[in-house]
């Protein structure tokens, strides 16, 4: 097992020209954690992988691992190793050579290389498949040749670009098991793009919420998902509504949010649209000042007492689930 290594990051900066796209971020990730960095289009999240990674220089700041400056190192003196979106397989070598690919480039002889190719390619359970060329194989038989490719070199953080994004639904879920499996087993590093957020609930220890080029909010799946600090984060997770009240800005969830027939209730609105969502019901309501708040039913209680859009409902919640929003 490799030695626990802290990655951190110390106002670290990307600039394009005039352009900010990582505006001094600072961040010391959880050892041997599972971490999903998680955010839009362009808010920096790639960037920020990539400079961990070597692929981009860091324009200001640090990165340390293990209490070291890996900032101005090539890639691959820095511990770390990247799993790309598209997976870069050599399509005309076979899987083990793909897997042994950096080995030879660092002068390993071949014995010695196969050897650690078969054992990694044991790990992820791809031993049969050696001697396959990668247009021989499913997609996600590809994508764990290419995880492997990146675990012989034995980093201590495996950095992973959307790599659940070219699979189909069904896989998605799979593969997300496997990854959680070998980060446990491997006891690594594992630092995770996606802008996906039931991804980054599902696999991550901790979510690193970014936006506009910083971090948002960082903390463990559970508290980023129930304590969001700001609107941004609580629609961006999903599951919230955000609604101004006379005391300010605050979250609820969906799901805590009941409807009343009668005008009883926190707010009075309208019912927008209905959705049938198998365990749950959507409500989508619409209160004064064109607030839109929707509501999660449990089926059972949907049915038993169903709403149709155009009906006037009251919105009823438990005060204690509201959460102040700082911005």
């Amino acid at each position: 097992m490799a030695m626990k290594q802290d990655l951190e990051l110390v106002s670290v900066t990307k600039r394009y020209g005039p352009t900010i796209a990582v505006d001094a971020i600072s961040h010391k990730f959880r050892p041997a954690g599972y971490a999903c960095l998680l955010g839009p289009s362009g808010c920096g999240k790639s960037s920020t992988l990539r400079m961990i990674a070597g692929h981009e220089t860091v324009s200001d700041g640090s990165i340390l691992l293990g209490g070291t400056d890996i900032s101005d190192l090539a890639p691959a003196k820095r511990g770390t190793a990247m799993m790309f979106q598209n997976y870069a397989l050599f399509p005309h070598l076979s899987v083990t050579d793909n897997v042994a690919f950096s080995l030879k480039m660092r002068g390993e002889d071949k014995s010695a290389r196969l050897k650690k190719a078969g054992e990694v390619l044991e790990l992820v359970d791809l031993s049969a498949l050696g001697d396959r060329l990668p247009d021989q194989l499913s997609g996600g038989q590809q994508q764990r040749v290419a995880l492997a490719r990146a675990l012989i070199t034995r980093p201590q953080v495996l950095l992973l670009d959307e790599p659940l994004s070219a699979l189909d639904p069904f896989l998605r879920i799979r593969m997300r098991g496997e990854l959680r499996k070998l980060q446990r087993e491997l006891g690594i590093s594992f630092v995770h793009v996606t802008h996906g957020q039931d991804e980054a609930l599902a696999l991550a220890d901790e979510i690193v919420v970014m936006n506009n080029a910083v971090i948002e909010q960082a903390g463990s799946a559970r508290d980023v998902f129930n304590a969001p600090k700001t609107a941004f984060v609580a629609q961006f997770m999903g599951g919230h509504n955000v609604i101004a009240l006379p005391k300010g800005r605050f979250a609820i969830r969906m799901d805590e949010v009941g409807l009343s027939q009668s005008e009883a209730g926190q707010l009075q609105g309208s019912i927008l649209a209905v959705e049938y969502q198998g365990a749950h019901v959507s409500v989508l309501t619409r209160i004064a000042g064109d607030q839109e708040i929707s509501a999660l039913v449990p089926e059972g209680v949907f049915f038993n007492n169903p709403f149709n859009p155009g009906d006037q409902v009251g919105l009823i919640w438990d005060d204690a689930k509201l959460h102040k929003l700082t911005a």
